[in-house]
């Protein structure tokens, strides 16, 4: 399958990032000039528990009318999610095409965002889904399924903030290792950054392989295009970085993301999820 034939995948929920998601999967697509996919699954709640008073010793006649009972609501709480779903889904298809999407693909599934990207990931050349959902409770969290699609997926992720607009200047937290390298070389071939000034931030202490490896980038950005401004910085990587994408008019970050194990992570914290928590911009996330 060649990249053209590969589908940019839009995942949404019923939080307000929807639009912003659609609205960043659109620009996506028109760039790679690829089919865009919007993709709702409904989360079957096994745990959610049925409404009113249940309890009490029942006869057998009885149980099995309460077990019709529950089977029916479920079937009418089901038809409902279809319907909802399929209402939602019709008017960000119709926002995409406006914003210039072509075509413009929707499927909607019951079941877990977990598994049911997985099964599609080979079929998509991009995967876009809010920063935060309808799981996060606070402006700092992040939605469940981000650390867990990011970490599972041989796709390139984009995270959208509470904001969409086409990027004018892309940064790319930049270190040396394989994984931003990687970034580097596919801002240099891909047609989602082509015409964007490109800045290239190193992050911590100059060591003297630095001025070699911001080189090799700053030369591989040129020869594809692209004006390029490339230096290292000392500092905490959260803090330079949100100071650069404001002092630069930083539309868009690329990084590498979570290339430490979960448990190293949750024992000692993530510099992805610190940085996907504080920065502003739309981040495409690599591992």
């Amino acid at each position: 399958m060649t990249d053209i034939e590969r589908k940019v995948l839009a995942c949404v929920d019923f939080s307000a990032y929807a639009e912003h998601v659609t609205d960043c999967a659109a620009w996506a697509a028109n760039r790679l000039q690829a089919p865009l996919e919007i993709l709702h699954v409904i989360d079957r709640h096994p745990e959610r528990g049925a409404t009113g008073d249940r309890s009490g010793a029942l006869t057998v006649n009885a149980e099995e009318h309460l077990l019709k009972n529950l089977s029916d609501e479920d079937a009418t709480r089901t038809r409902a999610e279809r319907e909802q779903g399929r209402l939602f889904l019709n008017t960000l298809r119709e926002r995409a095409a406006r914003a210039g999407a072509e075509p413009v693909d929707t499927r909607q599934r019951h079941g877990a965002l977990e598994e049911t990207l997985v099964e599609h990931q080979t079929l998509a050349r991009l995967v876009v889904l809010g920063r935060r959902g309808l799981s996060s409770t606070g402006h700092r969290e992040l939605g469940r399924s981000v650390q867990w699609t990011v970490r599972s997926l041989r796709r390139p992720v984009l995270a959208v903030t509470d904001r969409f607009a086409p990027p004018r200047r892309v940064l790319i937290a930049f270190d040396g290792s394989s994984i931003t390298r990687t970034a580097v070389d596919m801002v240099a071939a891909s047609p989602l950054f082509t015409g964007l000034p490109v800045y290239v931030l190193m992050v911590g202490k100059a060591s003297a392989d630095a001025p070699r490896q911001l080189e090799w980038a700053r030369s591989r950005l040129d020869k594809a295009g692209f004006g390029v401004v490339a230096e290292v910085q000392s500092g905490d990587l959260e803090t330079v970085v949100g100071q650069a994408i404001a002092r630069h008019g930083i539309d868009m970050l690329v990084m590498g993301a979570y290339t430490h194990s979960p448990l190293r992570g949750l024992l000692l914290g993530s510099k992805t999820t610190d940085l996907l928590r504080s920065v502003t911009v739309p981040t495409l996330l690599l591992r």
